[in-house]
């Protein structure tokens, strides 16, 4: 919640406040380093990627706040070091004429520096990603043979659990998919409203997303989850205040975790939203989101209808690239302590 009423202070810096503003995604929230103490936390970001067009991504991070305010030599905001950066993210906010809600052009980002030029990069980057991944979807692409594979695998696995009659049974730390689901469903009030009108504050969304995320993992793995990853996520429509919105999370992949030992548990949380008197005959999609967590203990899933199998599917491939962007990251260091004196600044 706080990182996304930060991105909307940054977005306004830059666009002025002749403009509606509203975030359209979540691109990335990934753990750089674990908090291993009580400490002041500092809050930082910045607009890196805008072209001009309605659209722009915010960087932003937290990191443990310097021991003092400025250094004492210069007289300027002393770096935060590598080591002390607890989280980065970056979210996609895009701007709206306050009368007609249709998107309208900003001012592009004009780069003086050489960081300024990586971080802008980095950007463009991201915003190809986000379109190739599109293509993966497993909507757009069948499984190949190595998935396929894998899949009659489990089936058959899962036939053989079925069968009285077969000796082979399941492990008990294999947990059918279908048992992995919690569900929620809550009356959106208007404190939780944004800025502009009577929707709800992207922000508040994700927290509740999150919330019921950890819990399923807790609840389907009986140990207590470590967050890792957020994948990419897009928020779909907006929810209006005194709409009803019903949150479905369920466990879709588990693996090894080859960093720590323990097991990674992805978890999609899928929101809907119904006008409080229930009219509608279908409830309207508003998000889906990825959720990664750790847990210290060993636990699989096991997907058993066709629906399941495609959920599993994709969050392999999920799985898969985060795997290779914390690779990446490791090798090449990618850190975000280049926001420098540009970046809006919140100490708690």
């Amino acid at each position: 919640m706080d990182l996304d009423a930060l991105s909307g202070v940054v977005a306004y810096k830059h666009t002025g406040e002749g403009v509606t503003t509203v975030t359209a995604a979540v691109d990335r929230i990934n753990i750089k380093n674990p908090l291993t103490e009580i400490c002041d936390l500092e809050m930082s970001g910045q607009v890196t990627y805008a072209t001009g067009r309605s659209s722009m991504e915010i960087t932003l991070q937290i990191a443990k706040a310097p021991n003092s305010a400025t250094d004492s030599d210069q007289h300027v905001p002393k770096a935060v070091q590598p080591e002390d950066i607890f989280m980065t993210c970056a979210f996609t906010m895009v701007s709206l004429d306050p009368v007609t809600k249709k998107p309208i052009n900003i001012a592009p980002l004009a780069l003086s520096t050489a960081a300024e030029r990586a971080l802008y990069a980095k950007g463009e980057e991201n915003h190809k990603v986000k379109k190739s991944l599109k293509k993966s979807h497993i909507l757009q692409k069948a499984p190949d043979a190595e998935e396929s594979a894998l899949i009659h695998t489990m089936w058959t696995d899962s036939v053989a659990f079925a069968d009285a009659n077969n000796p082979t049974k399941r492990p008990t730390n294999m947990t059918p998919m279908s048992k992995s689901t919690l569900y929620s469903a809550q009356i959106m009030q208007p404190q939780y409203r944004n800025r502009h009108d009577f929707m709800i504050f992207g922000g508040y969304l994700l927290k509740q997303t999150f919330e019921l995320a950890f819990t399923c993992a807790a609840s389907f793995s009986h140990a207590r989850p470590t967050f890792v990853n957020l994948d990419p996520s897009t928020f779909e429509s907006p929810v209006p205040v005194g709409s009803v919105l019903y949150i479905n999370a369920s466990v879709t992949y588990t693996e090894p975790d080859t960093v720590a030992d323990g097991t990674r548990i992805q978890v999609m949380v899928l929101t809907h939203v119904r006008n409080v008197e229930h009219g509608e005959n279908e409830r309207k999609s508003t998000g889906t989101f990825f959720y990664t967590f750790h847990v210290d203990i060993d636990v699989s899933v096991l997907p058993e209808s066709y629906s399941e199998f495609m959920r599993w599917v994709g969050g392999r491939r999920r799985a898969k690239r985060l795997a290779e962007n914390m690779e990446a990251d490791a090798k090449e260091g990618r850190r975000l302590s280049v926001i420098g004196s540009g970046a809006e600044r919140v100490t708690e």
